[in-house]
């Protein structure tokens, strides 16, 4: 069916993504309440082998890869994705669309031991993030780092006297299912740099679609657009489907944009940060500056480490 008042909305079948795309679904009802909505769930590969650590995988998107086919069979019009699990390089015949108002960004702790600075020493942390665990180890480095995948709840388990002292997560994540009373301390995103894209969604569409296109541009948030576009072309300049840590976090207040941006070694034995600002109406330019300033400071000789 693709009839002009009826769009098919393709979804991950976890209960996060499900709710993010219930949410999406409420935002397109409220601006077009002549549209009938149809969600649409799908599997995806990283859904289906959550119990195998991400790095195992052989390539990116695990977690859309199904949705972007299922828009290339034209079986749904769009697809809602968490941004951080989108490649900065797609299909050509499809494209991001929009970006919904970001939810907070930042990386929490939830802990049965206190805040960071509290735990124990030698505490058991989990996290299935090599940047979370550079991160967390510069500012503690007597942590144990544990790995963790699986959805929120089972995450949230592992929180225990068998299991971990605590674990870190995305706030967003959280806030999201309503469980914002689990987190203990809200990590700072200048010694906390999250993921791109971390707390946005990404509407995904086919290029093609004019018609699609113009109710996804009914969900655009323009400064989300901005600061995700500035996060997106760091990690493309950077070598963006590589596997090393890289995290950038891009803020608009008052038309500029302040991007702040890490790369690390594998290891985590070299750390390098840097910040650039700019006007928020040329976002790219931002990203582009920040990531010629890392490059300049050594950041390629530490990205090359991990293809070795």
């Amino acid at each position: 069916m693709n009839l002009r008042n009826h769009v098919r909305i393709g979804s991950r079948r976890s209960k996060l993504a499900l709710a993010q795309s219930r949410s999406v679904v409420a935002q397109l009802s409220r601006i077009h309440p002549d549209l009938k909505i149809e969600l649409i769930e799908i599997s995806t590969t990283g859904d289906r082998n959550w119990e195998i650590p991400l790095e195992k995988f052989g390539s990116e998107g695990i977690f859309i890869k199904e949705l972007e086919e299922a828009l290339l069979a034209e079986k749904i019009d769009l697809a809602v994705h968490s941004l951080k699990d989108m490649p900065v390089l797609i299909p050509a015949e499809l494209r991001l669309a929009a970006v919904t108002e970001r939810a907070d960004p930042r990386d929490v702790l939830i802990s049965r031991s206190g805040k960071l600075a509290e735990l124990p020493k030698g505490a058991r942390i989990g996290t299935g993030s090599p940047r979370r665990a550079i991160q967390l180890l510069e500012q503690r480095p007597d942590l144990q780092i544990g790995g963790l995948r699986g959805n929120i709840e089972t995450r949230l388990k592992r929180v225990s006297p068998d299991g971990f002292n605590g674990i870190v997560m995305a706030a967003a994540a959280l806030i999201r299912l309503g469980l914002e009373g689990r987190i203990t301390e809200y990590l700072p995103s200048e010694t906390f740099i999250p993921a791109v894209g971390q707390g946005a969604l990404g509407i995904e569409i086919r290029a093609s679609d004019t018609r699609i296109a113009e109710l996804a541009a009914s969900l655009n948030c323009e400064p989300a657009w901005q600061e995700v576009t500035a996060e997106r072309v760091f990690l493309k300049l950077l070598g963006g489907g590589c596997r090393a840590p890289i995290a950038a976090l891009g803020r608009v207040k008052n038309g500029s944009l302040k991007l702040c941006g890490m790369v690390a070694d594998p290891k985590g034995t070299q750390v390098l940060r840097a910040e650039a600002e700019g006007m928020a109406s040329v976002p790219d330019r931002v990203g582009d500056e920040l990531a010629r300033r890392l490059i300049d400071m050594g950041a390629s000789c530490l990205i090359s480490k991990d293809r070795r």
